[in-house]
Formats: C-alpha cells, sequence, structure tokens
C-alpha cells in the first residue's frame, strides 16, 4: 500500500495560487520600489525609465516573475501541507 496521499484538489489550490500571485507580485513591487529609492536616496541619481527600455523592463517583469514564483511556492506549499497533515493522523 503507497503511504503517499493524493495530490490536492485545483479547487483547494485555486486561492493558494491567488495568494501567492498577490504576495509575490507585492513583494516585487517592493523589491523595485526599494531598488529605486536606494538609488535616489543613497547613490543621489534618480532612475530614469523613460530613458532606457531595459530599464523600463526590469521595472514591469520583476513584479511579474515575483507574482509567478510565488504562485507556484503557494500551490506546491499547499501540497506539502495537505501531505504532512495526512501523516500525524
Amino acid at each position: 500500500m503507497s503511504t503517499r496521499s493524493p495530490a490536492p484538489s485545483p479547487s483547494a489550490r485555486i486561492p493558494a495560487a491567488l495568494v501567492g500571485l498577490l504576495a509575490g507580485g507585492a513583494a516585487g513591487f517592493l523589491l523595485t520600489e526599494t531598488v529605486g529609492a536606494f538609488s535616489a536616496f543613497v547613490l543621489g541619481r534618480a532612475l530614469d525609465v523613460a530613458g532606457t527600455g531595459v530599464l523600463l523592463a526590469a521595472f514591469i517583469a520583476v513584479p511579474v516573475i515575483c507574482a509567478v514564483l510565488g504562485a507556484v511556492i503557494a500551490v506546491r506549499h499547499t501540497g506539502r501541507n495537505r501531505r504532512s497533515h495526512h501523516r500525524r493522523r
């Protein structure tokens, strides 16, 4: 007999993915704002995103990548929580 518990249902994964998406996006936004503030206050040079397309793309891509990573981590973490919960019984 297998000791593995069944995978969590899609209905349990959806809320976890949404929370992870929001938390990851917020973390990515905070990261970009921190870099901008560091550049402005510590280095004394404001970042001009209108001047270069690469910097603008980075400021858009970082929150999006963090949001996707947050969703993936949350969904994987949901599966682990359910498995560890079944082992304790």
